[in-house]
């Protein structure tokens, strides 16, 4: 498949689709990141700060322009660093701002001296006082700071968090949506493992064909003393969404990137490329100018080859957007 996206609209890999070889260990994470670009995957990735730099939370100058000249040398470059904020310090107390800030501070100069586009932290995590000592420094550094909405957080519940950052009306503070929170069908791979489980068959009947009822959530809710025997049944409470392209239209002004979220490719149904082309079709016209990240949760459970299936997925995601662009 093939298609021509418009102006602006990069698509980008993540090298967190790599997870279990980071795990296995053969290469280093920073090794693997840079493979994903020299092996032709994609020349735009993003990393995780915890995964590629042994230094993290600090970051060292030699790690962090050892990753940047290898990317640099395999034609590539990163768009987004995964940095996070470790709120309990190691002696048990829970940090303050100040205590806070310093913890990026190191994350936020490497995501610079790398190159990157930005940073990505989840929705509401900082809050809006951190949010505001943060923004002259995101200027300093030339940088974005992404907060990631994703999973079972609808566009309602998360509105607040939102709202704060339409507030700061600063082009260095965006939304990165996850379309994890966009999803009309469980992945067919998943429902198979509750297939096998010991869950109630009218339950997994009704996680079959009936994911998007309201009335589904609260029956896996309730089930969740029986769930927690099955494996990834969380992911139903945390990972998953049942939310539409069109409810975003709201938060379109303030989004900035996306995550092309998915688990397998099993589309016979558009389960896959569905969201993928109704998101086409809301951004098209908007002026939206960012990158549309293929990102694989699906490695927690398959044992597909990463680089095959992040190529067949973006494969499949150019053609859907441009469709959806096009319409």
């Amino acid at each position: 498949m093939s298609g021509a996206l418009p102006e602006g609209w990069t698509l980008s890999a993540s090298a967190f689709n790599w997870t279990p070889e980071v795990i296995h260990a053969d290469q280093t994470a920073a090794a693997l990141a840079v493979g994903v670009v020299s092996g032709g995957v994609a020349k735009v990735i993003e990393v995780e700060a915890g995964q590629v730099w042994r230094s993290y939370p600090a970051p060292s100058d030699a790690e962090v322009d050892a990753l940047r000249d290898a990317l640099t040398q395999a034609g590539g470059s990163v768009s987004i660093v995964g940095a996070s904020i470790d709120e309990w310090a190691p002696d048990g107390h829970r940090r303050d701002d100040d205590e806070r800030l310093a913890f990026l501070l190191p994350q936020l100069r490497a995501a610079s001296r790398l190159g990157a586009q930005g940073v990505r932290l989840p929705i509401g995590q900082a809050g809006p006082d951190l949010l505001r000592r943060l923004q002259p420094v995101l200027h300093d550094l030339e940088i974005t700071w992404f907060e990631e909405a994703q999973g079972s957080q609808t566009p309602t519940a998360a509105g607040p968090a939102a709202q704060v950052i339409a507030d700061l009306a600063d082009p260095r503070i965006r939304l990165l949506v996850d379309i994890s929170m966009l999803m009309p069908a469980l992945p067919v791979s998943y429902l198979a493992l509750l297939e096998q489980s010991a869950l109630p068959r009218d339950l997994v009947g009704r996680l079959t064909d009936e994911w998007q009822d309201p009335a589904t959530h609260a029956a896996v809710l309730a089930a969740i003393p029986e769930g927690s025997r099955v494996p990834h049944y969380m992911d139903m409470v945390v990972r998953f969404g049942r939310s539409r392209a069109s409810d975003l239209r709201e938060w379109l002004p303030l989004i900035g990137a996306f995550h092309l979220k998915f688990w397998d490719l099993d589309d016979s149904d558009g389960r896959v490329t569905t969201p993928i082309r109704e998101l086409g079709t809301e951004l098209a016209g908007t002026g939206f100018t960012g990158t549309l990240c293929s990102e694989w949760g699906g490695h927690a459970w398959l044992d597909d080859d990463a680089a095959v299936i992040t190529t067949q997925h973006l494969a499949l995601a150019r053609a859907a957007l441009a469709e959806g662009a096009a319409v």
